[in-house]
């Protein structure tokens, strides 16, 4: 097999951010749409996406949680009654003035001065609003709760900066939106919300985190309490990956979502949201892809295996191709991590090393190259993603008996699955360093590190004044607080910050 090396033209080591988008490019997962911000996902990009979708909506029925449909257009009144909210949201949000366009008399096309709306109507940034609206037309009695609602679809926040998956001005979505009878079973949901996202992204997306609460200043506005899964990308950076909320009874009473108890006494109920996103594909990205493109886990592959048959357009191929042919149908037939294999027979024409290429870039976990020989001998030759380069630095194929593949492809996806995990958490782990006073914060973001990583650090988790104080702090050094573990280890000393008794752990970082 062919040795030549069609690697990025862009590092990591050397320019991080050059490299993520040159990975989006070159895997063909998405491009820029013609309008700032928004972005087109390409056929291999939204098929992750697809994965996502399909097996985290599996976890959300499996809760007892129902899918529905909320409009676009919220009106601007629903997120004046929340004062907190829509300021929070204020400066991102995209509104709608008028209804009509009219000819400007140079060729062009204005708004109608005879059709403003009576009321803006701000395009969908999150849906507690107007869910809220709905939800306290079908809540009336305490028989009602819990209600368990989600949505799948897009929202639009008016980003200054962008960056494709990451944060863009529109995104794709789903936000879990639950009313409940009292504190403690809101609060139950919304820590099964968090386990369920941390629970896919160290399963389906083989991408470590770290679960916990966000400090008072990263919480959702509106909300009581903000938690998170943070995960470590290859630069150092921590990614949101997902957030749930308590939001108290703050929305409940806005919205007048109301409920008679068995007492027969009026009760505002308590409310939740959680949801994640379209940037989940940035963090795959970030996690697994190395220099020569992405890396895309078998759990959220469109194909898991790609066979690629070696046509010369001859009458050879016919041949080779029913070999492919059978040999594909065999794999299909296997089921690996719970599914039926997905594999795909790139008939496409065209060398076969161009394409193996293509599909080394977007990360196709497992590739079969098989020439004329192979199928007259009964042959496979397989590349795994995860096991690109041999100790020779030339492309690592192995050659197996065609049955003897068929036996053993469900083993090797299961193995890669595992395998990326385990890589991606020993990098984030070796990466942690915990330190005990503020100055070795100072120091460990100052050093000549390009990558520097997360610190741990115990806090009194301060408040008002004080708090600011922390963030103008961390803010010179471009860092922030990314969450307390829920699973962290008894405190053992004191704040960094204020020097009182410290009360839990927290992560610093620098973030995207």
């Amino acid at each position: 097999m062919s040795a030549i090396r069609h690697a990025l033209s862009t590092k990591r080591e050397d320019d991080f951010a050059q490299w993520y988008q040159e990975v989006i490019s070159e895997a063909e997962m998405a491009e820029e749409s013609g309008v700032r911000g928004c972005m087109v996902i390409k056929p291999w990009g939204y098929g992750i996406w697809e994965r996502i979708q399909r097996l985290m909506d599996d976890m959300i029925k499996a809760a007892g949680v129902q899918n529905c449909y909320f409009p676009l257009f919220i009106p601007l009144s629903y997120f004046a009654k929340e004062a907190e909210h829509v300021e929070g949201f204020a400066k991102e949000m995209a509104v709608v003035t008028h209804h009509r366009l009219v000819a400007d008399g140079k060729g062009g096309l204005v708004p109608d001065p005879e059709a403003k709306l009576e009321e803006p109507l701000i395009v969908r940034p999150t849906s507690e609003t107007v869910i809220g609206a709905a939800m306290a037309r079908w809540v009336q009695s305490w028989r009602d709760l819990p209600l368990l609602t989600n949505q799948w679809a897009n929202v639009v926040r008016w980003e200054m900066r962008t960056r494709m998956f990451l944060r863009t001005s529109e995104f794709l979505w789903q936000e879990g939106h639950t009313a409940h009878a009292d504190r403690d079973d809101a609060m139950v949901e919304t820590l099964r919300a968090l386990e369920m996202y941390r629970a896919f992204a160290e399963g389906p997306l083989a991408m470590p985190v770290i679960a916990g609460e966000k400090p008072e200043n990263e919480r959702f506005p509106g909300a009581v309490a903000t938690y998170s899964i943070e995960a470590m990308m290859q630069d150092g950076k921590a990614l949101q990956a997902g957030t749930s909320h308590y939001l108290g009874t703050g929305f409940a009473k806005a919205a007048g979502i109301q409920y008679q108890d068995k007492e027969g006494t009026q009760q505002y109920a308590h409310t939740t949201s959680w949801g994640t996103s379209t940037r989940m594909i940035g963090g795959l990205i970030m996690t697994h892809g190395d220099d020569d493109g992405l890396r895309v886990p078998p759990m959220v592959a469109p194909h898991q295996i790609v066979i690629l048959p070696m046509l010369r357009e001859n009458d050879e191929d016919e041949a080779l191709l029913a070999y492919c042919e059978e040999l594909r149908a065999a794999l299909a037939s296997q089921s690996a991590l719970g599914e039926p294999v997905r594999v795909l027979l790139d008939k496409r024409p065209g060398k076969a090393t161009q394409k193996r290429w293509a599909w080394v870039k977007k990360g196709a976990p497992l590739i079969l190259e098989i020439g004329g020989r192979d199928a007259a001998g009964g042959q496979v030759s397989m590349l795994r993603r995860d096991r690109l380069w041999n100790d020779k630095a030339k492309a690592n194929f192995v050659g197996l008996a065609r049955e003897d593949f068929i036996a053993r492809a469900a083993s090797e996806i299961e193995d890669i699955q595992s395998s990326l995990f385990a890589e991606a958490r020993a990098k984030r782990d070796a990466n942690i360093t915990r330190v005990t006073s503020f100055d070795e914060v100072v120091a460990f973001f100052s050093e000549d590190k390009r990558y520097p990583g997360w610190v741990e650090v115990e806090w009194a988790r301060p408040t008002g004044d004080e708090l600011e104080d922390v963030i103008k702090r961390l803010k010179e050094l471009k860092l922030t607080m990314r969450n307390t573990p829920l699973d962290a280890e008894p405190v053992t000393g004191n704040c960094i910050f204020t020097g009182r008794p410290a009360v839990e752990r927290i992560y610093v970082a620098r973030a995207y």
